[in-house]
Protein backbone atom coordinates (compact mmCIF):
# COMPACT_ATOMS: atom_id res chain seq x y z
CA UNK A 1 0.00 0.00 0.00
CA UNK A 2 3.04 2.48 0.12
CA UNK A 3 4.15 2.49 -2.76
CA UNK A 4 0.47 3.09 -4.25
CA UNK A 5 0.08 5.77 -1.55
CA UNK A 6 3.24 7.25 -2.59
CA UNK A 7 2.23 7.15 -6.35
CA UNK A 8 -1.26 9.36 -5.98
CA UNK A 9 0.40 11.97 -3.95
CA UNK A 10 2.55 12.77 -6.99
CA UNK A 11 0.28 12.95 -10.06
CA UNK A 12 -0.31 16.33 -10.98
CA UNK A 13 -3.59 17.66 -12.84
CA UNK A 14 -2.67 18.24 -16.58
CA UNK A 15 -3.94 21.32 -17.96
CA UNK A 16 -4.25 21.26 -21.38
CA UNK A 17 -2.16 24.06 -23.40
CA UNK A 18 -2.24 26.47 -20.55
CA UNK A 19 -0.10 28.88 -21.90
CA UNK A 20 -1.56 29.13 -25.78
CA UNK A 21 1.57 27.92 -27.13
CA UNK A 22 0.29 24.83 -28.89
CA UNK A 23 -2.14 26.64 -30.63
CA UNK A 24 -0.39 29.33 -31.52
CA UNK A 25 2.36 27.23 -33.01
CA UNK A 26 -0.39 25.19 -34.84
CA UNK A 27 -1.69 28.96 -35.59
CA UNK A 28 1.93 29.58 -37.67
CA UNK A 29 1.87 26.51 -40.14
CA UNK A 30 0.64 26.70 -43.72
CA UNK A 31 -2.50 25.15 -42.87
CA UNK A 32 -6.11 26.37 -42.76
CA UNK A 33 -6.57 26.60 -39.09
CA UNK A 34 -7.98 23.35 -37.74
CA UNK A 35 -7.73 21.56 -40.75
CA UNK A 36 -5.75 18.55 -38.76
CA UNK A 37 -8.71 18.03 -36.36
CA UNK A 38 -7.91 15.66 -33.85
CA UNK A 39 -4.35 15.12 -34.84
CA UNK A 40 -4.05 18.65 -33.89
CA UNK A 41 -5.94 17.42 -30.41
CA UNK A 42 -3.53 14.44 -29.82
CA UNK A 43 -0.61 16.65 -30.09
CA UNK A 44 -1.85 19.22 -27.85
CA UNK A 45 -2.28 16.33 -25.41
CA UNK A 46 0.68 14.78 -25.69
CA UNK A 47 3.19 18.36 -25.17
CA UNK A 48 0.54 19.75 -22.41
CA UNK A 49 1.62 16.56 -20.84
CA UNK A 50 5.22 16.77 -21.03
CA UNK A 51 5.11 20.43 -20.52
CA UNK A 52 6.83 21.10 -23.89
CA UNK A 53 5.43 21.70 -26.84
CA UNK A 54 9.33 20.80 -28.90
CA UNK A 55 8.42 17.53 -27.47
CA UNK A 56 9.09 14.25 -29.31
CA UNK A 57 8.34 10.30 -28.69
CA UNK A 58 11.31 8.09 -28.86
CA UNK A 59 10.49 5.41 -26.06
CA UNK A 60 7.27 3.29 -26.83
CA UNK A 61 6.35 0.62 -24.88
CA UNK A 62 3.24 -1.56 -24.83
CA UNK A 63 2.45 -3.85 -21.67
CA UNK A 64 0.53 -7.17 -22.71
CA UNK A 65 -0.86 -8.10 -19.06
CA UNK A 66 -1.54 -11.83 -18.88
CA UNK A 67 -3.75 -13.11 -15.94
CA UNK A 68 -6.63 -16.13 -15.37
CA UNK A 69 -9.77 -16.21 -13.82
CA UNK A 70 -11.48 -18.84 -11.99
CA UNK A 71 -14.60 -17.85 -12.90
CA UNK A 72 -13.92 -20.11 -16.18
CA UNK A 73 -15.07 -22.89 -14.59
CA UNK A 74 -18.56 -21.42 -14.74
CA UNK A 75 -18.57 -21.83 -18.36
CA UNK A 76 -18.00 -18.08 -19.64
CA UNK A 77 -16.21 -18.92 -22.55
CA UNK A 78 -15.06 -20.92 -25.59
CA UNK A 79 -11.24 -21.13 -24.76
CA UNK A 80 -9.84 -23.44 -22.40
CA UNK A 81 -8.24 -21.73 -19.39
CA UNK A 82 -4.66 -22.49 -21.33
CA UNK A 83 -4.57 -20.86 -23.84
CA UNK A 84 -3.55 -17.81 -21.70
CA UNK A 85 -0.35 -19.40 -20.64
CA UNK A 86 -0.12 -20.70 -24.94
CA UNK A 87 -0.60 -17.24 -26.17
CA UNK A 88 2.09 -15.65 -23.70
CA UNK A 89 4.67 -17.91 -25.38
CA UNK A 90 3.03 -16.56 -28.07
CA UNK A 91 3.68 -13.19 -27.28
CA UNK A 92 7.56 -14.18 -26.23
CA UNK A 93 8.02 -15.65 -30.23
CA UNK A 94 7.04 -13.02 -31.84
CA UNK A 95 3.95 -14.25 -33.57
CA UNK A 96 1.10 -12.61 -32.01
CA UNK A 97 -1.01 -9.69 -33.57
CA UNK A 98 1.03 -7.17 -31.17
CA UNK A 99 4.02 -8.37 -31.98
CA UNK A 100 4.06 -7.27 -35.83
CA UNK A 101 1.95 -4.17 -35.13
CA UNK A 102 4.47 -3.13 -32.40
CA UNK A 103 7.09 -3.91 -34.75
CA UNK A 104 5.87 -1.72 -37.34
CA UNK A 105 5.47 1.60 -34.92
CA UNK A 106 8.98 0.45 -33.30
CA UNK A 107 7.37 -0.03 -30.08
CA UNK A 108 9.04 -2.73 -27.07
CA UNK A 109 6.14 -5.45 -25.99
CA UNK A 110 6.81 -6.34 -22.37
CA UNK A 111 4.60 -9.69 -21.91
CA UNK A 112 3.64 -9.37 -17.80
CA UNK A 113 2.85 -12.46 -15.44
CA UNK A 114 0.25 -11.18 -13.32
CA UNK A 115 -1.03 -14.26 -12.72
CA UNK A 116 -1.26 -16.68 -15.29
CA UNK A 117 -2.56 -20.20 -13.53
CA UNK A 118 0.76 -21.73 -14.12
CA UNK A 119 4.29 -21.16 -13.26
CA UNK A 120 6.12 -19.46 -16.27
CA UNK A 121 10.25 -19.59 -16.88
CA UNK A 122 11.41 -15.35 -16.84
CA UNK A 123 12.63 -14.49 -19.88
CA UNK A 124 14.04 -11.66 -21.19
CA UNK A 125 10.56 -10.25 -23.03
CA UNK A 126 8.64 -11.79 -19.68
CA UNK A 127 8.05 -9.64 -16.53
CA UNK A 128 6.71 -12.08 -13.61
CA UNK A 129 4.79 -10.26 -11.12
CA UNK A 130 2.48 -12.71 -10.30
CA UNK A 131 0.11 -11.93 -7.73
CA UNK A 132 -1.58 -15.57 -7.30
CA UNK A 133 -2.14 -18.45 -9.74
CA UNK A 134 -5.08 -16.85 -11.43
CA UNK A 135 -8.08 -15.59 -9.32
CA UNK A 136 -10.81 -17.46 -7.22
CA UNK A 137 -13.96 -17.99 -8.69
CA UNK A 138 -16.01 -14.86 -8.33
CA UNK A 139 -19.00 -16.76 -8.39
CA UNK A 140 -18.34 -18.36 -5.52
CA UNK A 141 -17.06 -15.50 -3.27
CA UNK A 142 -14.07 -12.75 -4.03
CA UNK A 143 -11.63 -12.65 -6.65
CA UNK A 144 -9.18 -11.84 -4.49
CA UNK A 145 -8.18 -10.46 -0.94
CA UNK A 146 -7.99 -6.83 -0.73
CA UNK A 147 -4.35 -7.25 -0.19
CA UNK A 148 -3.80 -8.69 -3.77
CA UNK A 149 -6.08 -6.31 -5.38
CA UNK A 150 -3.47 -3.13 -4.16
CA UNK A 151 -0.32 -5.80 -5.47
CA UNK A 152 -1.79 -5.94 -8.17
CA UNK A 153 -1.62 -2.44 -8.60
CA UNK A 154 1.32 -2.11 -6.92
CA UNK A 155 3.05 -4.26 -10.17
CA UNK A 156 1.62 -2.26 -12.25
CA UNK A 157 3.27 0.83 -10.62
CA UNK A 158 6.37 -0.74 -10.70
CA UNK A 159 6.64 -1.89 -13.79
CA UNK A 160 6.82 2.13 -15.10
CA UNK A 161 9.48 2.67 -12.26
CA UNK A 162 11.50 -0.73 -13.82
CA UNK A 163 10.86 0.57 -17.38
CA UNK A 164 11.83 4.36 -17.01
CA UNK A 165 15.60 3.53 -16.47
CA UNK A 166 16.07 2.96 -20.16
CA UNK A 167 13.88 5.61 -21.41
CA UNK A 168 9.93 5.69 -21.36
CA UNK A 169 8.17 8.58 -23.11
CA UNK A 170 4.29 6.78 -23.87
CA UNK A 171 2.83 3.45 -23.21
CA UNK A 172 0.48 1.47 -24.50
CA UNK A 173 -1.93 -0.94 -22.10
CA UNK A 174 -2.42 -4.59 -23.18
CA UNK A 175 -4.14 -8.10 -22.02
CA UNK A 176 -4.42 -11.78 -22.33
CA UNK A 177 -6.57 -13.61 -20.09
CA UNK A 178 -9.32 -16.46 -20.85
CA UNK A 179 -12.45 -15.15 -19.55
CA UNK A 180 -11.60 -11.87 -18.48
CA UNK A 181 -14.05 -9.87 -20.33
CA UNK A 182 -16.00 -11.42 -17.27
CA UNK A 183 -14.83 -9.28 -14.66
CA UNK A 184 -14.83 -6.18 -17.21
CA UNK A 185 -18.17 -6.49 -17.23
CA UNK A 186 -18.77 -6.59 -13.77
CA UNK A 187 -16.46 -3.78 -12.98
CA UNK A 188 -18.70 -1.81 -15.86
CA UNK A 189 -22.01 -3.04 -13.85
CA UNK A 190 -20.67 -2.23 -10.57
CA UNK A 191 -19.10 1.38 -11.13
CA UNK A 192 -21.74 2.03 -14.20
CA UNK A 193 -24.32 1.75 -11.92
CA UNK A 194 -25.73 -0.74 -14.87
CA UNK A 195 -28.20 -3.54 -15.86
CA UNK A 196 -25.34 -6.56 -16.08
CA UNK A 197 -26.89 -7.12 -19.82
CA UNK A 198 -26.02 -4.11 -21.03
CA UNK A 199 -22.48 -3.99 -19.63
CA UNK A 200 -22.20 -7.68 -21.06
CA UNK A 201 -20.52 -9.05 -24.80
CA UNK A 202 -20.25 -12.22 -26.58
CA UNK A 203 -16.31 -11.56 -25.21
CA UNK A 204 -14.46 -14.22 -27.75
CA UNK A 205 -17.77 -15.27 -29.66
CA UNK A 206 -20.08 -16.81 -27.42
CA UNK A 207 -23.41 -17.72 -28.72
CA UNK A 208 -27.01 -16.73 -27.36
CA UNK A 209 -26.93 -19.74 -24.55
CA UNK A 210 -23.14 -19.04 -23.34
CA UNK A 211 -24.06 -14.93 -22.74
CA UNK A 212 -27.19 -15.82 -20.83
CA UNK A 213 -25.14 -18.31 -19.10
CA UNK A 214 -22.54 -15.69 -18.50
CA UNK A 215 -25.14 -12.54 -17.57
CA UNK A 216 -26.23 -15.00 -14.85
CA UNK A 217 -22.90 -16.15 -13.49
CA UNK A 218 -22.14 -11.80 -13.27
CA UNK A 219 -25.57 -11.22 -11.72
CA UNK A 220 -24.54 -14.16 -8.91
CA UNK A 221 -20.97 -12.92 -8.08
CA UNK A 222 -21.93 -9.43 -7.84
CA UNK A 223 -24.99 -10.74 -5.39
CA UNK A 224 -22.32 -12.80 -3.66
CA UNK A 225 -19.89 -10.02 -3.42
CA UNK A 226 -21.84 -6.88 -3.03
CA UNK A 227 -18.79 -4.77 -3.87
CA UNK A 228 -18.73 -1.35 -2.94
CA UNK A 229 -19.21 1.16 -6.43
CA UNK A 230 -18.04 3.83 -4.49
CA UNK A 231 -14.75 1.76 -3.73
CA UNK A 232 -13.00 1.13 -6.71
CA UNK A 233 -10.11 -1.55 -4.72
CA UNK A 234 -13.54 -3.02 -3.74
CA UNK A 235 -14.73 -4.03 -6.84
CA UNK A 236 -11.37 -5.00 -8.06
CA UNK A 237 -10.83 -7.26 -5.10
CA UNK A 238 -14.99 -8.74 -5.00
CA UNK A 239 -14.85 -9.20 -8.92
CA UNK A 240 -11.96 -7.85 -10.75
CA UNK A 241 -8.38 -9.57 -11.93
CA UNK A 242 -4.95 -9.35 -11.57
CA UNK A 243 -4.26 -8.57 -14.82
CA UNK A 244 -6.86 -5.80 -14.61
CA UNK A 245 -5.83 -4.50 -11.28
CA UNK A 246 -1.77 -4.07 -12.88
CA UNK A 247 -3.69 -1.90 -16.01
CA UNK A 248 -4.66 0.50 -12.97
CA UNK A 249 -1.32 0.58 -11.78
CA UNK A 250 0.26 1.29 -14.94
CA UNK A 251 -2.03 4.17 -15.73
CA UNK A 252 -1.53 5.49 -12.25
CA UNK A 253 1.93 5.37 -12.48
CA UNK A 254 2.36 6.87 -15.81
CA UNK A 255 0.52 9.29 -14.75
CA UNK A 256 2.58 10.14 -11.95
CA UNK A 257 5.45 10.44 -14.35
CA UNK A 258 3.76 12.83 -16.58
CA UNK A 259 3.13 10.13 -19.48
CA UNK A 260 0.15 9.66 -21.65
CA UNK A 261 -1.49 6.41 -21.39
CA UNK A 262 -2.80 4.84 -24.95
CA UNK A 263 -5.67 2.45 -24.11
CA UNK A 264 -6.34 -0.70 -25.90
CA UNK A 265 -9.84 -2.44 -25.28
CA UNK A 266 -12.50 -3.57 -23.04
CA UNK A 267 -10.26 -5.18 -20.49
CA UNK A 268 -7.59 -1.84 -20.49
CA UNK A 269 -10.45 0.42 -19.97
CA UNK A 270 -11.82 -1.60 -16.93
CA UNK A 271 -8.54 -1.22 -15.31
CA UNK A 272 -8.28 2.43 -16.40
CA UNK A 273 -11.84 2.94 -14.58
CA UNK A 274 -10.40 1.29 -11.70
CA UNK A 275 -7.46 3.74 -11.80
CA UNK A 276 -9.73 6.84 -12.55
CA UNK A 277 -12.17 5.97 -9.51
CA UNK A 278 -8.72 5.79 -7.54
CA UNK A 279 -7.60 8.84 -8.73
CA UNK A 280 -9.41 11.30 -10.64
CA UNK A 281 -6.47 13.52 -11.97
CA UNK A 282 -5.45 10.32 -13.79
CA UNK A 283 -7.94 10.84 -16.76
CA UNK A 284 -6.48 13.67 -18.67
CA UNK A 285 -3.30 11.15 -19.31
CA UNK A 286 -5.82 9.02 -21.05
CA UNK A 287 -6.50 8.34 -24.37
CA UNK A 288 -8.68 5.72 -25.78
CA UNK A 289 -7.15 4.60 -29.20
CA UNK A 290 -10.54 2.69 -30.61
CA UNK A 291 -13.95 1.56 -29.42
CA UNK A 292 -13.87 -1.87 -29.60
CA UNK A 293 -16.64 -4.51 -30.44
CA UNK A 294 -17.16 -5.77 -27.16
CA UNK A 295 -20.82 -4.54 -26.30
CA UNK A 296 -19.99 -2.17 -22.86
CA UNK A 297 -16.50 -0.42 -24.34
CA UNK A 298 -18.67 2.26 -25.63
CA UNK A 299 -20.19 2.75 -22.24
CA UNK A 300 -17.07 2.27 -20.39
CA UNK A 301 -15.67 5.32 -22.25
CA UNK A 302 -18.40 7.28 -21.84
CA UNK A 303 -17.79 7.22 -17.87
CA UNK A 304 -14.65 8.42 -18.57
CA UNK A 305 -15.48 11.51 -20.78
CA UNK A 306 -13.36 9.78 -23.84
CA UNK A 307 -13.99 9.40 -27.72
CA UNK A 308 -12.04 6.64 -29.01
CA UNK A 309 -9.67 8.01 -32.26
CA UNK A 310 -10.85 5.00 -34.39
CA UNK A 311 -13.92 2.64 -35.01
CA UNK A 312 -12.32 -0.57 -36.14
CA UNK A 313 -14.88 -3.19 -34.94
CA UNK A 314 -11.46 -4.91 -33.27
CA UNK A 315 -11.86 -7.59 -30.09
CA UNK A 316 -8.73 -9.16 -29.79
CA UNK A 317 -6.99 -6.88 -26.94
CA UNK A 318 -3.16 -8.05 -26.17
CA UNK A 319 -2.54 -4.03 -26.72
CA UNK A 320 -3.14 -4.16 -31.07
CA UNK A 321 -5.18 -1.09 -30.88
CA UNK A 322 -3.06 0.70 -28.78
CA UNK A 323 -0.09 0.02 -31.08
CA UNK A 324 -2.32 1.77 -33.88
CA UNK A 325 -3.01 4.32 -31.30
CA UNK A 326 0.10 5.30 -30.33
CA UNK A 327 1.33 5.39 -33.97
CA UNK A 328 -1.18 8.36 -34.62
CA UNK A 329 0.18 9.89 -31.73
CA UNK A 330 3.35 10.10 -32.80
CA UNK A 331 2.37 11.01 -36.15
CA UNK A 332 0.63 14.03 -34.32
CA UNK A 333 3.54 15.18 -32.56
CA UNK A 334 5.72 15.27 -35.81
CA UNK A 335 3.47 17.02 -37.49
CA UNK A 336 3.79 19.66 -34.64
CA UNK A 337 7.89 19.37 -34.66
CA UNK A 338 8.02 19.59 -38.49
CA UNK A 339 5.31 21.44 -40.53
CA UNK A 340 6.99 24.73 -41.92
CA UNK A 341 4.87 27.94 -41.08
CA UNK A 342 3.73 30.58 -43.88
CA UNK A 343 6.61 32.76 -43.09
CA UNK A 344 9.09 29.76 -43.86
CA UNK A 345 7.63 28.04 -46.58
CA UNK A 346 6.73 31.16 -48.57
CA UNK A 347 2.98 30.53 -48.14
CA UNK A 348 0.99 33.71 -47.50
CA UNK A 349 -1.20 34.15 -44.51
CA UNK A 350 -4.49 33.75 -44.52
CA UNK A 351 -6.58 36.92 -44.49
CA UNK A 352 -10.01 38.32 -42.51
CA UNK A 353 -12.25 39.21 -44.79
CA UNK A 354 -14.62 41.67 -43.13
CA UNK A 355 -18.20 40.37 -44.30
CA UNK A 356 -19.86 43.83 -43.65
CA UNK A 357 -17.37 45.80 -46.37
Amino acid sequence: MKLLKHTLRHIEEVVLDAQGDIRNKFKAFAIPSGSLGRMEELATIYASIKGDVNCKIQNKKIFTMAGDHGVVAEGVSVFPQQVTEQMVQNFMAGGAAINVLARHIGAKVIVVDCGVASHLETKQCLKIKKVGLGTRNMAKGPAMSREEAVRSIEAGIELIEEELEEGLDIIGTGDMGIGNTTPSSAILAVMGKMDVDVATGRGTGLDDEMLQRKISVIKKAIAVNQPNPNDPIDVLSKVGGYEIGGIAGLCLGAARYRMPIMLDGFISTAGALIANAIEPKVNKYLIASHVSAEKGHRTMLNLLNKTPLLDLNMRLGEGTGAAIGIGLMEAAVKLLNEMATFHESGVSDPYIVNVNS
